[in-house]
């Protein structure tokens, strides 16, 4: 069975996205390159490189084995970095929270912090480095805020049969999110996915009945 590919990690720049892939070819990780056009592209201008993310994709179960390469990688290249590099001003509490909140950052930011905590003298441990992560994917794993404002939107607009509807509540009823691990999550609680299911299929009943009334109407 062939295996299904995630994305692992979206860039804005497609020389970035290419540091990936040629590190995947290396070591012999399949994946997938799709290049991808933004939602809303300011310039309206299709050719534009500014108007496109590229997306490496990879198997949920290499996303660990994958993370390593990207530590070990970096961890190489720590000795190159420049001394006004940003993170040098950086104080021990927010480097950190860069590693405990690595999937907010490079992976290169992650070691070149932990090698900074490691010349304050306060070294974070292998144990304490699994600790965090974690801790983080427990953090990750709650779901969104309440999306009160868009269920009652997506109410009005599935009962006045607007397309609008199925899209809000297919979105709230199947949204999903990737965490650091390859492990995919609803994005929304359970009661927010209730409303969503609910908006979609009304939206659907209501939307099927207005089409069938308006062929009626012109028929006639």
């Amino acid at each position: 069975m062939e295996a299904d590919f995630i994305t692992y990690q979206k860039f804005n720049d497609i020389a970035l996205a290419y540091q990936l892939t040629d590190l995947l070819q290396l070591h012999k990780v399949d994946y997938q390159f799709e290049e991808e056009a933004l939602t809303f592209n300011p310039s309206f201008n299709l050719n534009d490189e500014l108007s496109k993310q590229y997306a490496v994709k990879i198997s949920a179960g290499d996303f660990d084995r994958v993370n390593e390469l990207l530590k070990q990688d970096a961890g190489e290249h720590l000795g190159d970095v420049e001394k006004d590099y940003y993170l040098f001003d950086f104080s021990t509490d927010e480097l950190r929270d860069v590693v405990a909140k690595a999937d907010e950052w490079s992976a290169f930011d992650v070691q070149m912090a932990r090698k900074l905590l490691a010349d304050k003298g306060k070294a974070i441990t292998d144990a304490e480095l699994e600790n965090l992560e974690e801790k983080r994917i427990e953090e990750l794993k709650v779901a969104e805020p309440p999306q009160t404002g868009w269920i009652v939107i997506g109410y009005i607009f599935s009962l006045l049969g607007g397309i609008l509807g199925v899209f809000i509540g297919w979105y709230l009823k199947s949204s999903k999110k990737t965490l650091p691990n390859g492990e995919r999550i609803y994005e929304y609680s359970e009661r927010d996915r209730w409303h969503g299911a609910v908006i979609f299929y009304i939206s659907i009943v209501v939307l099927t009945i207005s089409l069938i009334y308006r062929m009626t109407w012109e028929i006639n």
